[in-house]
């Protein structure tokens, strides 16, 4: 059948996809507009594949936290360049995807990407489809869900470094204005773990072979370098786990002296920083 250019525009409405792309799809589904939609559809699952191994740097942070501040959530939606981070299309899939993700509760990006959205197809589907449309790589690239008496939250100027803080021991206490810049300083300064405990054990033994190194190399006896690297990991905790960093604010004390000073007692049960870089 003939396909006229009012069939190619309605279609074109329905989809957001480029006339040519309309075109190419009716005809071959024969005028049929949901055939159509589905080839459409199958285009943008062959593009996410193509291009399944491209840098995805750029994008926006979202969060969201429950009327009672005592959940977060903090999803990253990231695509290749940084004109397609300002689409409205792109933005309003990422405020969509946290949308469903606060609405079910999700508690993994898996979670996420299986939710349905407000069209009826999955989180999943939507994306392969603004893929398509878009034409480059558009992923979540990560996804946090955080309860905690108390949650503060801070996304950075450039909306693509997110933070979530979870307080415990909160009462009698507003934890928002030392939350916020607890949360800038995770921003800044990336630290690992919250304390030394939680440092990963492939992270300190790299450490020790790193101090072990530096301290051959300044000629150190072999005898010494296990005790010289053991004493750069003690300077590795000061620096890179949160509670013992300085606070970059007041460099005379420490953000577990900080939250010492705040209210005894106060406390920091976990973080999560998530950056498009």
């Amino acid at each position: 059948m003939a396909i006229t250019a009012a069939d190619v525009n309605k279609l074109r409405q329905m989809t957001g996809a480029g006339m040519m792309d309309c075109k190419k799809a009716l005809t071959e589904a024969n005028g049929d507009f949901e055939a159509a939609i589905d080839i459409l559809r199958k285009a943008g699952q062959k593009v996410a594949a193509k291009r399944a191994d491209n840098a995805t740097n750029e994008g926006v942070v979202l969060i969201s936290i429950s009327e009672d501040g005592s959940n977060g959530k903090l999803l990253a939606l990231a695509c290749e360049t940084e004109p397609v981070s300002k689409v409205a299309d792109f933005n309003n899939l990422a405020s969509a995807l946290l949308e469903a993700a606060v609405s079910n509760n999700a508690a993994t990006k898996e979670e996420v990407l299986a939710a349905t959205l407000s069209d009826g197809r999955t989180a999943e589907e939507n994306i392969i489809e603004l893929t398509g449309k878009i034409g480059e790589k558009i992923t979540i690239a990560g996804y946090e869900n955080v309860t905690a008496e108390k949650v503060v939250s801070y996304i950075h100027s450039n909306n693509k470094i997110g933070v979530l803080v979870a307080f415990a021991n909160t009462s009698g206490v507003d934890v928002l204005e030392v939350g916020k810049d607890i949360a800038m300083q995770i921003t800044a300064m990336k630290p690992v773990a919250l304390d030394k405990d939680g440092v990963d054990a492939a992270t300190i033994e790299r450490e020790i072979e790193i101090g072990k190194d530096q301290a051959r190399a300044e000629g150190k006896p072999e005898a010494m370098l296990e005790k010289i690297a053991v004493g750069k990991l003690e300077k590795f905790y000061k620096e890179s786990t949160l509670l013992n960093q300085q606070f970059v604010k007041d460099s005379s004390i420490n953000i577990k002296q900080l939250l010492e000073q705040t209210q005894k007692g106060l406390t920091i049960t976990e973080f999560k920083r998530i950056a498009l870089a």
